[in-house]
């Protein structure tokens, strides 16, 4: 990886329906970036996931899901069937991505940013399960990581502080 990256914005991904998406275009917001799966014991995170994206949207945050099917082959569909599940079951307006890795080899560049920005316990990298969670600030940079058992609306106080630092 190279030590050019200083921030999200400078990462593409391709969105569910196909077409690459410069992370560029969310400059100036707060985002939470989570990996998510349509199997999982979290999934209902998706509601507390949403909520966060209808309160806070307008603030300037979003949430930018990247569903992967590396833990317990959890979100074994195709990118139709993910967006129809998020949309029917969870209502899911916020952004998807096409399903990525988050660890190895073919981790996506920007989980191997993330996780080198901020590292789990004890100093690990990898990604130990769906719905791990990055917080990051309005210039691009990683303010904190979550676990998988962190509840969405357990973030709405960080949410909130960086929300209200127009610099954050």
């Amino acid at each position: 990886m190279s030590n050019d990256i200083r921030n999200v914005y400078q990462f593409e991904a391709n969105a569910l329906t196909g077409e690459p998406v410069s992370l560029s275009a969310f400059r100036g917001k707060v985002l939470l970036i989570v990996n998510t799966a349509s199997e999982c014991g979290f999934t209902p995170q998706y509601t507390g996931l949403q909520t966060l994206h209808d309160v806070y949207g307008e603030r300037g945050f979003e949430v930018l899901g990247f569903p992967c099917n590396q833990f317990g082959k959890q979100e074994p569909g195709d990118a139709a069937q993910i967006g129809a599940f998020c949309e029917s079951r969870f209502q899911v307006t916020f952004p998807l991505f096409a399903k990525i890795d988050v660890n190895g080899a073919e981790a996506h560049p920007l989980y191997r940013w993330l996780t080198v920005e901020k590292p789990g316990v004890l100093g690990t990298q990898a990604i130990k399960w769906n719905f791990t969670k990055f917080l990051v600030r309005r210039d691009g940079t990683v303010f904190k990581r979550y676990a998988p058992t962190t509840k969405p609306e357990e973030i709405r106080g960080d949410i909130e502080t960086l929300l209200a630092d127009p610099g954050a």
